[in-house]
């Protein structure tokens, strides 16, 4: 696969390319590596011309795609196979951060699609709306908001949100022993999300509400950036979506939140239940109801929505929960309204 980084990256699998992904700014998809049979059977049965059979060659033209680097890899891997299997289509996908996207170019007509961690906030609407961006939401997945500590760290495995509101409100502790009394005197060095980002705003509004986010911490875009900073300090804490720490495990420790009900691990069967709350959540992806005009991109939206129940990909390869059957079906049923809406 090519992208900005990656000129080493011939024979490696899906799911390291995948890590590596997870701090890559824009991602060009032609030309991609094969990975024929990584998602199994689902969504690949032919039914809109999707499987490389005659309708692969009759597709063609751009896709622009910015917003949320959460849900960045799996969008990108759906991607990477319909660019196999159509490779007259080029593709273009940017890690913006969710408000970054909808702001900076999904809301103002640059974009085809905007990833989103959240759901579209008002400004953002009122944005679109002044712009003549019509759009509509489809759910891409579930994630397990997932905060990090140093491996060496075995004092801070559990917090309760009130803890973790602590760490990251305005007014936040500056050392660990302000949190609790038998933490060390140390420093808490944090890196987090910047404020384009959904997760920024999901954390804000579902753990520290009013009180805010600290100005106190190193801000990116970048999952590997925020993981590199946690693995390289002792007392450093930080967060961003589930997918980044399942391809890359070793490299830094999830802390296990406990919301009322005992401590409970981040994972695709706690996501799943809800059982990981109140940091489980849905992600998304918006793409503009006058793109869906384009043959080529209302066949990749349709594409990506068979893909949502797709376990190998989105569970196995990204480390997401799928869709339920149920969901996927909405969804289509309203990504179809909204074709029929731009080519009607």
């Amino acid at each position: 696969m090519a992208s900005s980084h990656d000129a080493d990256t011939e024979g490696i699998t899906r799911r390291k390319s995948l890590a590596a992904l997870g701090g890559v700014g824009a991602l060009a998809l032609a030309g991609c590596t094969e990975t024929e049979g990584s998602d199994g059977s689902d969504g690949s049965d032919g039914s809109d011309g999707s499987d490389g059979s005659d309708g692969s060659d009759s597709l063609s033209g751009a896709i622009n795609i910015a917003g949320s680097s959460t849900v960045f890899p799996l969008m990108s891997a759906v991607m990477e196979d319909f660019a196999e299997q159509h490779p007259d289509v080029d593709p273009d996908i940017s890690s913006t951060g969710s408000g970054g996207g909808f702001s900076n170019f999904f809301c103002v007509g640059e974009t085809d699609f905007n990833n989103a961690s959240r759901p579209i906030q008002p400004e953002e609407e009122e944005l679109c709306a002044d712009n003549g961006v019509e759009y509509v939401e489809l759910i891409a997945a579930t994630d397990a908001l997932t905060v990090v500590i140093n491996n060496d760290n075995d004092f801070a495995t559990e917090m309760t949100v009130d803890e973790l509101s602590q760490i990251w409100q305005s007014d936040a502790a500056e050392l660990w022993s302000d949190v609790r009394d038998e933490w060390p005197d140390e420093e808490i060095e944090r890196f987090g999300a910047a404020d384009t980002s959904g997760t920024y705003d999901y954390f804000i509004e579902n753990v520290m509400g009013e009180d805010g986010h600290t100005d106190d911490y190193q801000a990116t875009e970048q999952d590997n950036t925020i993981a590199s900073g946690v693995e390289g300090s002792e007392y450093a804490i930080g967060y961003f979506g589930f997918a980044y720490w399942f391809q890359n495990q070793d490299q830094v420790t999830p802390v296990a939140i406990d919301n009322g009900n005992g401590p409970v691990e981040p994972s695709l069967e706690t996501a799943s239940s809800g059982e990981y709350a109140p940091l489980s959540r849905p992600l998304f992806t918006y793409p503009s109801i006058e793109s869906l005009g384009e043959e080529h991109i209302a066949e990749f939206a349709r594409y990506f929505v068979e893909q949502t129940t797709n376990e190998d990909l989105v569970a196995g390869d990204v480390g997401y929960v799928p869709a339920t059957e149920e969901t996927q079906e909405e969804q289509m049923q309203t990504l179809e309204d909204a074709i029929e809406q731009a080519q009607g």
